[in-house]
């Protein structure tokens, strides 16, 4: 198939080329009604802001260009077949979650997942069995998991259904996937990968190999996190027989808007061609523009810099201060002079690279000068407490108060200090990255307050725990 059309985009030229009259929604009328202070930024997008028109399809029930979008994407992938989201990666774990499972089965979980999963796992009123992930000294994060852990846990609990990954890390660690997914199937179990960082791996090397070429039965990505798509859209992939098509058709439209943006879902066949045409030309320049730019990084002496040379997404980088400086005073430092960064946490701050194309111009001199400015003009040495992430004492563990059972358990808000041995009734999450540090039914270890006692300390954000700047955290009777 030609990877270089993009049907969606075009049908939607096409009609803006007709000078169309609007007596449908949405209310601005191809642009012609909106806030005169605002319309130099939405008006150019505001003209394909249509709804499912003559010509234009419709996402839930694709006959015309989505349907061949869809198809040119699923192509692309080689996969069963691929659909587009446009409420993010978060409705694709939800789908595949509850496509894929039935009430009070046992899943085997990473735990270092991201929070939509925990949701995911909370609608379906699943037994998750978390899996703690290894942890990497030198980025000083948790990282993937092995198929020995997969092993003891399903030794555990052999009556499991399947497993869900997270693969890359938010961090970009890929790991030993092909092991657990062929352990996995070689025991009747279902493989559940969320590849949100990983949209770009299917173009090959220098990159980890995709888990849809490792055969994951159904894959979620995050097409804007990588690729030259808007924020909220997404790919989904669904990679083997093991999963009943029909009922994920009917979870996605009953989970997603019956209004589906057109700008998604043009920009998500846009990410489509871009990715489906990328060059080996291109994947030498991408190179070379990464070693130049971590090059100059480490000229700049008041830092160290964490890439990944082998294994691991070379698009992720990681500053850590060489003076003391947490990643999130090193990030504001960054801001102060433009530059914004991905995430940072105690010790990092977590860098995205462009995933250019040959013809597109990286700044690298302007933009490392913005680099040396925020970080070479710290000259004092600053000493700060240092955070010491808690690394997993066992393999495995469970909640503490399954989700059927909080249903009916009455909570309350203690002080946070009062909270050790009890069952968290809220989910604590350090955002970004949105893994959670305290999830809802888990049990409340020292270890874990003392890591959320640091954070809070460093000035994290958290998404959840309504009550931390009491000192207090809401927990189960």
């Amino acid at each position: 198939m030609d990877h270089k059309r993009t049907p969606l985009m075009e049908a939607l030229k096409q009609h803006n080329k007709i000078r169309p009259i609007s007596f449908h929604v949405p209310g601005h009328k191809n642009g012609a009604i909106f806030p005169q202070q605002a319309g130099q930024f939405y008006q150019p997008l505001l003209s394909i802001d249509v709804t499912e028109l003559t010509n234009l399809d419709d996402l839930h029930s694709p006959e015309t260009v989505i349907q061949e979008a869809e198809a040119l994407l699923t192509d692309f992938y080689q996969s069963k077949q691929s659909y587009f989201l446009i409420n993010g990666s978060t409705v694709g774990n939800l789908t595949m979650i509850l496509a894929s499972f039935k009430e009070d089965d046992i899943v085997f979980v990473q735990r270092n997942c991201h929070k939509s999963v925990l949701n995911g796992l909370k609608l379906a009123k699943l037994k998750p069995i978390f899996i703690e992930p290894h942890y990497d000294e030198e980025w000083r994060v948790p990282t993937g998991i092995s198929k020995a852990s997969i092993e003891e846990a399903y030794k555990a609990y052999p009556t499991g259904k399947g497993v869900i990954l997270t693969y890359p890390n938010y961090y970009g660690f890929a790991f030993d996937i092909k092991s657990i997914i062929d352990f996995c199937h070689l025991h009747d179990l279902v493989v559940l990968v969320d590849e949100a960082h990983g949209a770009h791996f299917i173009a090959g090397d220098p990159f980890p190999p995709s888990s849809l070429q490792l055969g994951a039965d159904i894959v979620v990505q995050s097409a804007h996190k990588t690729l030259p798509a808007m924020t909220m859209s997404a790919f989904l992939h669904v990679n083997s027989e093991r999963i009943a098509r029909d009922k994920v058709r009917f979870l996605l439209q009953a989970l997603q808007s019956s209004s589906p943006s057109y700008p998604l879902m043009a920009s998500l066949d846009i990410a489509r061609s871009y990715i489906g045409t990328y060059s080996d030309i291109d994947k030498e320049y991408l190179k070379q523009q990464i070693k130049a730019f971590i090059t100059e990084l480490k000229g700049i002496t008041s830092i160290s810099v964490l890439y990944h040379s082998t294994g691991g997404d070379i698009l992720k980088i990681a500053i850590q201060s060489n003076r003391g400086l947490s990643g999130y005073q090193i990030q504001k430092n960054l801001e102060s002079v433009g530059v914004f960064s991905e995430l940072a946490d105690p010790y990092n701050v977590l860098l995205v690279f462009p995933l250019l194309k040959s013809e597109v111009e990286f700044h690298l001199f302007e933009i490392t000068n913005l680099f040396k400015k925020a970080l070479e003009e710290t000259d004092e040495h600053i000493h700060s407490d240092r955070f010491i992430s808690q690394k997993a004492k066992q393999t495995f563990t469970s909640l503490m108060v399954g989700y059927k059972i909080q249903e009916d358990t009455p909570c309350r808000v203690i002080p946070i200090i009062d909270s050790i041995g009890k069952g968290s009734a809220e989910m604590v999450i350090p955002y970004p990255p949105g893994i959670p540090l305290l999830m809802e039914g888990e049990e409340i270890t020292e270890d874990k307050i003392e890591e959320l006692h640091q954070l809070m300390n460093l000035g994290a954000r958290f998404h959840g725990g309504a009550y931390l700047a009491e000192q207090k955290i809401k927990v189960f009777e």
